[in-house]
């Protein structure tokens, strides 16, 4: 399956699909559906609809077509209808010029205060009025399908970048881990070195005495001490665990960005310790470029599904 990017655009109008199709027969001749689709990242899905008056009976259509294929995002969808010629305006009819002059007189006898009907007002009114008896139940779901395949195949594209960056990252880290190894042994070695410089130091002081057994025992103790602390052999273990789920979950696709945010947590935590346990600038330098590439995949993370 594809990774999914939570972040795509899609549009469409009925009868100017992207396939270039003609206009369905039974969509509606005098007035034009536009239709878009945009999403972000959201830790649930989160669904939005800005729907003119006479659509809004078909947002339960919509949000079912839209749960059934999306599992996280915070996605809006618009639609709007508009007169095929925006430029032509139909003579109002008589018969409800009559009728809101009517109404006007009706709502003054009770509110004296009220303004009069613009002009405007009563052009929109009546092309409410005339458009009211057209049915879009057939052409909204239709046009809804097509943009959210548009939409998927945006989101698709995009997550296949995440996908290829977060790869490149993993290598880096890979790579990263792989410089620390040889670090450690190669420390112990120079303190375990410097310890017995030490004890011979000591040995010096007392002209050939026997040295106490406080301080012999004192001397292995810090020397196991330092062998403990700077040993990252644990931590190296764990993340290159964890590098490769984050590698097998890319490659199985579908619903993985919780479960990549979850791993890209435990790699912070890992980079930290070894950060921590650091007893040469090497190792300190190799755990602050973990970071900074564990904080571009948790920031690309954030986008997945």
């Amino acid at each position: 399956m594809p990774v999914y990017s939570m972040t795509g655009y899609a549009s469409a109008q009925h009868g100017a699909s992207a396939t270039g199709a003609e206009t369905d027969a039974r969509a509606p001749q005098s007035r034009r559906l536009g239709l878009e689709i945009r999403s972000v990242n959201s830790r649930f899905l989160d669904l939005s609809f800005r729907l003119p008056d006479e659509l809004r009976a078909m947002e339960p259509a919509l949000r079912s077509l839209l749960t059934a294929r999306l599992k996280r995002g915070k996605v809006e969808v618009r639609a709007a209808l508009e007169n095929e010629d925006s430029n032509t305006l139909q003579d109002p009819p008589a018969r409800l010029l009559q009728r809101l002059n009517s109404l006007q007189d009706s709502v003054k006898s009770w509110l004296p205060n009220a303004a009069p009907l613009s002009v405007a007002d009563a052009l929109r009114l009546c092309a409410n009025a005339h458009s009211g008896n057209e049915d879009w139940s057939e052409a909204v779901p239709a046009l809804a399908e097509e943009v959210l395949t548009a939409l998927m195949s945006a989101r698709e594209r995009e997550g296949k970048r995440l996908a290829a960056m977060l790869l490149d990252r993993v290598k880096q880290l890979r790579a990263l881990a792989q410089q620390a190894v040889p670090m450690v042994p190669l420390l112990v070695e120079q303190q375990r070195l410097r310890f017995m410089e030490r004890w011979k130091e000591a040995m010096a002081l007392t002209d050939g005495a026997t040295l106490p057994e406080a301080a012999r025992d004192r001397a292995l103790t810090e020397a196991t001490a330092f062998a403990i602390r700077i040993d990252v052999a644990e931590e190296i273990t764990r993340l290159d665990s964890h590098l490769d789920e984050i590698e097998r979950l890319l490659k199985k696709g579908g619903e993985v960005g919780k479960r990549l945010d979850f791993l890209i947590q435990e790699l912070h935590r890992e980079a930290n310790t070894l950060g921590s346990k650091s007893a040469a600038l090497d190792l300190t330098r190799i755990s602050v470029d973990m970071k900074v590439l564990i904080e571009q995949m948790r920031e690309q993370v954030q986008n997945i599904e």
